[in-house]
């Protein structure tokens, strides 16, 4: 196997001056430099890109964090943003933290000691303090703080428009299955839903149950709901991994959707499509997501001072056949 010992001796240069070629680094002549670039290319010499990123401290590689990668919303983001990552010569990693602070921190530590360019992540918990090397961070889906790039979409006015929609189609008693109450996503949603319903003399808290951002979950909590609310003829669920959950509870049911129970969800992933019938949603732009926060990212690699942005964009409605025209 050839190493840059034998380089060295065969361009009669200096190890360390065959280390400055491979790693384009200052220090060499472009004659120097061409005359080891040519001995390299007739030895078949190849690069390992392990130790190159060892000695430069960077290794051509983002990292991706997700807290749900069995939420096809999140693999509908990766998706785009690994393609976004490979157009530009970079390798994404990505990892699932379930949501846990400790499996976080640890994923995190991982990443940086592959010594990645940069840090995608969608998180609740993600605190500066997490990080022990100063790379750039874009964080996605989420707020924690503005010491950070964000892109998010936004919440509040999505779940009002979603809400809005049962009650100008006809429900007279619309219920939420909400995402778990630690996560600010859910909080939004929660928060718009509220803002429709709070004025109606017929709202009770009992329309509120927390399905986890979670199929079965919704599946189960939404059974007991109508158990005890047999009245609701509207439900607007969280995520629309929640409101397919919903979809197969009402057909166990054989209760008539939309005629008997409209069903809304939130996120507009791919999946909502498939199900009969076809589950209407609040669709963020999940690609238009991933782009803003490679572009961002990828900006952040090559001058750190660039500017923190926070963008906020806009859901839009999609008709589906879960909720009358």
């Amino acid at each position: 196997m050839v190493t840059i010992r034998d380089i060295a001796e065969k361009a009669g240069v200096s190890v360390a001056t065959v280390s400055r070629v491979i790693n384009n680094k200052k220090g060499v002549t472009e004659k120097t430099k061409r005359k080891v670039q040519q001995v390299i290319k007739n030895l078949n010499y190849k690069v390992d890109p392990i130790a190159v990123s060892l000695n430069n401290k960077r290794s051509k590689t983002i990292g991706l964090i997700m807290p749900d990668i069995t939420n096809p919303y999140f693999p509908e983001l990766a998706k785009v943003i690994e393609k976004e990552a490979m157009a530009k010569g970079y390798n994404l990693i990505i990892c699932n933290s379930d949501n846990d602070e400790r499996l976080e921190k640890k994923q995190i530590s991982l990443l940086e000691q592959k010594y990645i360019d940069g840090l995608i992540i969608a998180s609740d918990l993600f605190e500066k303090s997490y990080l022990q090397r100063d790379i750039p961070v874009v964080v996605i889906d989420r707020i924690t703080n503005h010491e950070f790039s964000t892109v998010t979409v936004d919440n509040y006015n999505g779940a009002i428009e979603a809400t809005e929609h049962l009650v100008n189609t006809g429900c007279k008693r619309i219920a939420h299955i909400s995402g778990p109450p630690s996560v600010k996503t859910a909080q939004e949603r929660l928060k718009g839903y509220r803002e429709v319903v709070q004025k109606e003399s017929w709202f009770n808290e009992s329309f509120i149950v927390n399905g986890e951002y979670n199929l079965d979950k919704a599946f189960n909590v939404t059974k007991d709901l109508l158990k005890n609310n047999s009245e609701i003829d509207g439900i607007f669920a969280g995520n629309d991994l929640m409101g397919v959950g919903v979809l197969k509870l009402l057909y166990s049911l054989e209760k008539l959707v939309p005629d008997e129970i409209s069903v809304i969800g939130f996120d507009g992933i791919a999946f909502s499509k498939i199900t009969n019938p076809e589950l209407s949603t609040i669709a963020q732009p999940i690609k238009q997501i991933a782009l803003e926060a490679t572009t961002i990212l990828f900006n952040l690699i090559v001058d750190k001072h660039s500017n923190v942005f926070h963008k906020k964009l806009k859901t839009t409605f999609r008709q589906g056949e879960s909720t009358k025209h």
